[in-house]
């Protein structure tokens, strides 16, 4: 036979005062710093929240086309990713507009589920465009980034072991990273 469970209204009043304040914590001292680069706590840059946007506070001032294209770097690099078992990562690459990336990449075991997209510097929206999503275990190709701003890939591991991503990557970037 079914339990019954009735709440007083005290008692829904103090769970949805504790969920408020919950949810208050959890704005300010996680989705504040990390989506929007605010944080009043200062926690979010203990967390390595901010440490992204912080990208775009060393180039405050803006550059010329020529200034970019000085400070972006045109080699050949071989990253690895790893990608932990059950969850997902961004690498991003901060890129000005019509910067090209010639990339490839293979996994060391099964396909992963992954959406190559990019987000336009100074966004405060959440805003991104995708170029790519499939379910892949390896991929070669380029793009030509449409506005200034990171662009990269968002690779998601649904198996129970860790994969490893190897990315090869040329092009102009100026900055790259796990996000």
């Amino acid at each position: 036979m079914p339990q019954v469970i009735t709440l007083t209204n005290s008692a829904l009043l103090k769970y949805t005062l504790f969920s408020l304040v919950f949810a208050a914590i959890t704005l300010l001292t996680i989705i504040l710093p990390a989506e929007y680069n605010i944080d009043p706590t200062g926690i979010g840059h203990k967390l390595g929240l901010t440490v992204f946007h912080n990208v775009k506070a060393e180039t405050s001032t803006p550059l010329s086309s020529q200034e970019v294209a000085e400070k972006s770097k045109v080699v050949t690099e071989t990253i690895e990713v790893i990608v932990p078992a059950g969850r997902g990562v961004e690498y991003k690459f901060i890129m000005a507009q019509y910067q090209k990336l010639e990339y490839e990449w293979i996994t060391d075991s099964s396909a992963l589920y992954f959406d190559l997209h990019g987000e336009p510097e100074g966004d405060t929206t959440g805003y991104f465009e995708s170029y790519v999503i499939a379910t892949l275990g390896e991929m070669k190709g380029s793009f030509m980034a449409p506005f200034a701003g990171s662009h990269g890939w968002y690779w998601k591991n649904t198996s129970d072991a860790p994969v490893t991503v190897q990315l090869i990557v040329k092009g102009e970037y100026t900055k790259h990273g796990l996000k």
